[in-house]
């Protein structure tokens, strides 16, 4: 069984999952997503409905196997929530924030945060737990959430949009997760973008999309412009907070929101030529604020042009990349049946 047959064939099939009774004898499985800072995990029964969930610090942390011993961790203390053992599992998925060979369940890379390369971590999962496992990207976890259970369920044809410290794209087509051939499919920080250099950024280094509109660039954007004499608000803003200045009527704040969305929606409207997707979610930390949607929505559709993707934002939230991780153990579950005692 190839793995795009493990994937979301059935997604537009799935409702959202409601509780069963008898999820205790049917087992659980396990999605964990892996951040720089955070490791979140949650168990569910066969139904996907969530029966626990826990989360640990990741910062500081760069050796996989310690990752992994955390999460073997968190899935004991989930599974004595619901006084269960570990013979109860039957699959588990997890998503790393970096380009990841879906295949061999092998992450390339990942942000200088964790300073992964070439980490088998799959086989470390399934060495570990003994259960079948998958590995993916996170922001393509976070597409497939979306497409289950979130803002985009029901449409084939899609792209979910992770805007935070950096931005990554999640591609659906057809109902299925587009990876690219070196899976690297939806890495668009990395376009060039006016106003940035015309060559492409070096190996570690944000893009030129990711620069601007990314939640460390639209900081940049803020110190280089701040004084004190242009705005009453402080210089040292987050972006959601200079946003929120930007609806309380803050010119100079609303000036970043104003390049921000301009360039968002140049992005969509290019990618939306390409891939011709009627559907854009935005999620990510910066993207889920509203202004940043209104305001790229706005633009996009004053252009007037054919090409008018809608932008939603995500209606899972911080929790699409776990929920992804759900949908793909569910199916990693149901491809491998349960032995029945003798």
């Amino acid at each position: 069984m190839t793995q795009e047959q493990l994937d979301i064939t059935r997604l537009e099939q799935q409702d959202k999952p409601t509780r069963t009774d008898n999820h205790r004898e049917n087992g659980y499985v396990v999605g964990v997503d892996i951040g720089g800072t955070n490791l979140r995990l949650a168990l569910t029964d066969l139904a996907g409905v969530i029966v626990a969930k826990s989360a640990a610090s990741t910062v500081g942390i760069r050796d996989a196997s310690v990752v992994i011993g955390l999460i073997c961790e968190g899935i004991d203390s989930l599974l004595h929530q619901v006084s269960a053992s570990r013979s109860a599992l039957r699959a588990i998925a997890a998503g790393a924030p970096g380009v990841t060979n879906v295949e061999d369940g092998i992450v390339i890379a990942t942000s200088y945060l964790m300073g992964w390369r070439d980490v088998p971590f799959r086989a470390l999962l399934e060495s570990a737990l003994g259960i079948p496992a998958t590995v993916d990207n996170d922001v393509n976890l976070a597409a497939i959430g979306e497409s289950w259970a979130g803002a985009a369920k029901g449409t084939r044809d899609f792209v979910f949009l992770a805007i935070g410290t950096g931005v990554g794209a999640g591609i659906i087509l057809n109902g299925q997760p587009f990876r690219g051939m070196g899976w690297t499919a939806g890495e668009i920080g990395y376009m060039l973008v006016p106003g940035t250099s015309d060559k492409p950024a070096d190996v570690g280094a944000p893009g030129a999309l990711e620069s601007i509109i990314g939640g460390e660039g639209i900081k940049d954007q803020w110190r280089r412009i701040w004084s004190k004499d242009s705005t009453p608000l402080p210089e040292d803003l987050t972006a959601t907070e200079i946003f929120d200045g930007a609806l309380q009527g803050d010119a100079l704040a609303q000036s970043i929101l104003k390049q921000t969305a301009h360039l968002l929606a140049n992005a969509i409207y290019n990618i939306a030529l390409v891939l011709n997707c009627p559907l854009f979610v935005l999620g990510g930390g910066v993207g889920l604020h509203p202004a940043l949607r209104n305001a790229t929505s706005d633009i996009l559709q004053g252009w007037g042009t054919r090409v008018k993707p809608q932008v939603l934002v995500s209606t899972l939230g911080a929790d699409a990349q776990l929920m992804g991780a759900i949908r793909l153990a569910l199916n990693i579950a149901a491809e491998h049946p349960a032995k029945m005692p003798a």
